[in-house]
């Protein structure tokens, strides 16, 4: 399947968390968009790796892409290696998005920078012809995204640019909520963590409100890129 952005994060629920806006968008743009996990999330502080596989296929439903899958590598113990890199190229190779998204260079979460390198790393790497993959039993051609972008997570990264996500904030937020084992719940008496509190979850409207308000817009996501953006005219610059 050939896919147009493959959205990777290193645990369910980072990609609704930082770019469900956009990526809702696009599929109403008619694109195909596929989503990939690095890990289960098994090592967070409330529910498990089973629940949350069920919220991650709950979420791709609300979501509406093409394709979700789960690479099973070891929550907070994933390493930037060849082994790992390997497993990210298969799929680069497999769905051959022009664009991939991934998380934020630098974040709270030591897994998340870890995932952003790992996974632009691997987009390089997967465009290099001797670097021989296989999968269910087929070998594989090379092939390298045109553009990869860093979503924005916990830290409050300056963005390169902003995409306009009015209109589909409602859903991003009912995406989010699918997480229900994750997020804010005042009946819970589960441990507390950062991202339970309901000042976190109030944080998610209002972080896309603020985004929008510098750029004239009511609501935005932000993105970083590793290499300068090109425009074909300046009328392209909103």
């Amino acid at each position: 399947m050939k896919l147009d952005i493959l959205a990777f994060g290193a645990h369910p629920d980072d990609v609704e968390l930082g770019c469900a806006g956009t990526i809702l968008k696009e599929v109403s743009l008619g694109k195909k968009v596929g989503i990939i996990d690095l890990t289960r999330g098994e090592l967070g502080t409330r529910g498990s790796a089973a629940i949350r596989d069920e919220e991650a296929k709950a979420a791709a439903a609300i979501l509406g892409v093409s394709v979700r899958e789960n690479l099973a590598m070891r929550d907070g113990f994933f390493v930037n290696d060849e082994k790992h890199q390997l497993e990210i190229i298969k799929r680069i190779r497999k769905y051959q998005p022009d664009i991939v998204l991934c998380n934020a260079i630098d974040d709270r979460h030591i897994d998340h920078a870890k995932g952003s390198k790992l996974v632009s790393d691997a987009c390089f790497l997967s465009g290099l012809i001797k670097i021989e993959t296989e999968l269910d039993g087929q070998l594989q051609k090379a092939w390298r995204p045109k553009l990869v972008y860093h979503y924005i997570q916990w830290k409050n990264i300056e963005p390169d640019f902003v995409v306009d996500i009015t209109g589909f904030t409602d859903k991003k937020i009912e995406s989010i909520l699918a997480y229900r084992s994750q997020f804010y719940d005042p009946n819970s008496t589960e441990p507390e963590s950062p991202i339970t509190s309901k000042n976190f979850f109030e944080s998610l409207n209002y972080r896309s409100r603020d985004l929008g308000r510098l750029v004239g817009l009511n609501y935005a996501e932000g993105f970083t890129v590793e290499r300068c953006l090109a425009v074909n005219s300046l009328a392209d610059l909103l």
